[in-house]
């Protein structure tokens, strides 16, 4: 079994929250980074497929800062509705309508070179925070302030009514685009 050093405020100067504050700034610019370059990759893409791709990582992206931000109900709204089911969508309807000229290439035999470097650091980073890390005891959370607990209780609710009205207006859209579509094939 592997013994490690115990992190604490004498042994280590960065540990008195000082490595979880750098972490937490450097992987702020790394998301925030990625997520403009997927964005001027959505833009500047010749080909639709690559655009929509590029659109997925970007609204990950924006997931993992709404996850830095502590609104972990927006985050998993941003992964499960838009970066999911409509992009699943956007891709659906991109290949129905012209699938040969989105034909993928084959990858370059180059990537190895910067995945295999890009994955050692990655794996370095996510050791020296899970090290690093110590849970804090949870504070109290007012109601509506980003819990999903309060947030589900609201919804179902005070806002049942709008909540099932737009649920009756999606299934009408989605019916529309297959009566489309058949008409179409």
């Amino acid at each position: 079994m592997i013994a490690f050093p115990r992190w604490d405020k004498q042994c280590c100067p960065l540990h008195a929250g000082g490595l979880l504050k750098i972490m937490t700034v450097f992987l702020f610019y790394v998301f925030a980074a990625t997520a403009l370059i997927s964005a001027l990759s959505v833009v500047l893409q010749k080909k639709t497929i690559y655009s929509a791709l590029s659109l997925i990582v970007c609204l990950g992206m924006i997931a993992m800062l709404y996850t830095q931000l502590e609104a972990t109900f927006i985050a998993v709204v941003q992964v499960i509705i838009y970066a999911g089911a409509i992009m699943v969508l956007f891709l659906f309807v991109l290949m129905l309508l012209d699938p040969m000229s989105e034909a993928l290439p084959v990858p370059s035999k180059h990537i190895g070179y910067f995945a295999i470097p890009l994955g050692i650091l990655l794996a370095i980073l996510i050791s020296l925070a899970g090290i690093s890390y110590r849970a804090q005891p949870a504070g109290t959370v007012n109601e509506g302030s980003g819990d999903i607990a309060a947030v589900g209780l609201r919804l179902f609710s005070d806002y049942l009514l709008p909540f099932e009205a737009t649920s009756i207006l999606i299934l009408v859209a989605v019916l529309g685009a297959v009566v489309l579509a058949k008409r179409k094939l």
